[in-house]
C-alpha cells in the first residue's frame, strides 16, 4: 500500500511529537532520539556503543513510556544464562504441569546493557527474537509482541572480560550509534533539574498506532534510481581495499527500510538521496569487517562509509 500525502503529514507530526516527548527526559540528544525512533519504525534494533552514565536507560524507558509500552533492562554479566533472557519452564507440583515463566525479553523495549559482557551462547539467545520477534523454549515458539525493540549497549573503553559480538549478531542491528556526553547547555539544564523523570512522561501514541506507523513507512516510494544508488553503495563497500567483508544484502535492505522511514518522518511520500546519505553511516558502518592492516593504520568503518558516499555519485533527477 502506497502512503498518501495526508498520511505522510500525520506520520511526520506524530514522529516529531514522539521525539520531543523522549527528549524531555534525554536532553540535548535530538539526533540520536530520531535515529532510535527511525529504527523502531523500521522494525529494527539499535546498538549503542557508549560509556556508562550517558542516559541509555533513560532513553529506553522514555521511549517505552511514550508509546504506552513495557520496558525491561537486562544487565549482561559473564554468568548470565540464555534462560535468564528468554524465560524457562518450571514444574508446578500442585498442578502437576510445566508452566512457562517469561523472561525479560517479553517487553516492547528491551535494554540489553553491556551485551558484550555475556558469553557468546547467551548473546545468541537474542538472535532469534531480534530477527523473528519470537522465542522458542522447550520446542514451543512464543511471540514477544509488537512493537519490539532491542537497545543493546557496549562500553568501547573497557574490553577486559568481554566477548566481542559475532558478525552474525552485529548484522541484526539495524543501526549503531552513540549518545555521547551532552553539550554544555544541555549539561546545565540537567544539573538544574530540567530533565523530566521518565515515569512522568505522558504517552503520545499506543503500541498499535506505532505498528500502524511502521506499516505506513513501508509504503513510502523508492524509485529505481534510489534502489540502484543503495546497491552501488553496498557494492562499493565490498570492493574497498581496506575492507575484508563488505555490507550484506541484509544491510542493503536495512538502509532501504530506514530511508523510507526517514522520508515519512520528513512528511514525504518518496525517498531522496539525502535520506540514504543521512543514514548510511549508522546503518552500514558496523557491518564492515576491515583488514587488520587497515585497523592498525587507524582506518575506521565510519571513514570507509564516508569515503564511499563521496565516491559513489547519487542520482541527480527523480523519475516521473
Amino acid at each position: 500500500m502506497t502512503i498518501s500525502q495526508d498520511q505522510a503529514t500525520w506520520f511526520a507530526q506524530t514522529f516529531r511529537q514522539l521525539a520531543e516527548n523522549v527528549e524531555r527526559a534525554v536532553l540535548g540528544k535530538r539526533a540520536v532520539v530520531e535515529l532510535v525512533l527511525t529504527a523502531v519504525l523500521s522494525e529494527g534494533h539499535v546498538l549503542l556503543e557508549d560509556v556508562p552514565g550517558t542516559g541509555k536507560t533513560s532513553l529506553a524507558r522514555a521511549l517505552a513510556q511514550s508509546v504506552q509500552g513495557t520496558n525491561t533492562r537486562i544487565q549482561f554479566t559473564p554468568d548470565l544464562l540464555p534462560g535468564d533472557i528468554t524465560g524457562i519452564t518450571v514444574y508446578d507440583q500442585k498442578s502437576g504441569e510445566f508452566t512457562f515463566h517469561a523472561g525479560p525479553v517479553f517487553a516492547n523495549v528491551v535494554l540489553a546493557d553491556e551485551i558484550n559482557r555475556a558469553s557468546p551462547k547467551t548473546q545468541a539467545a537474542l538472535l532469534e527474537v531480534m530477527e523473528e520477534g519470537r522465542v522458542t523454549v522447550d520446542a514451543v515458539s512464543r511471540a514477544v509482541g509488537s512493537p519490539f525493540l532491542v537497545i543493546a549497549t557496549q562500553n568501547p573503553v573497557e574490553q577486559a572480560g568481554t566477548y566481542r559480538l559475532p558478525e552474525a549478531q552485529l548484522d541484526r542491528f539495524l543501526m549503531k550509534t552513540s549518545l555521547g556526553y551532552p553539550d554544555h547547555a544541555a549539561t546545565l539544564r540537567i544539573l538544574d533539574g530540567a530533565a523530566v523523570a521518565t515515569s512522568d512522561l505522558a504517552a503520545v501514541i499506543t503500541p498499535r498506532a506505532l505498528t500502524e506507523m511502521a506499516e505506513l513507512a513501508r509504503g513510502v516510494y523508492a524509485n529505481a534510481r534510489i534502489l540502484d544508488y543503495i546497491a552501488r553503495l553496498v557494492d562499493a563497500t565490498r570492493q574497498a581495499e581496506q575492507v575484508r567483508l563488505g555490507v550484506s544484502i541484509r544491510g542493503a535492505l536495512a538502509l532501504t527500510r530506514a530511508a523510507r522511514t526517514r522520508a515519512a518522518a520528513q512528511g514525504r511520500t518518496y525517498v531522496t538521496p539525502d535520506d540514504v546519505k543521512a543514514l548510511a553511516v549508522p546503518v552500514l558502518s558496523h557491518r564492515l569487517i576491515l583488514h587488520a592492516e587497515a585497523e592498525f593504520d587507524g582506518v575506521t568503518a565510519e571513514a570507509v562509509i564516508g569515503q564511499t558516499l563521496l565516491d559513489v555519485l547519487p542520482p541527480t533527477q527523480r523519475e516521473a
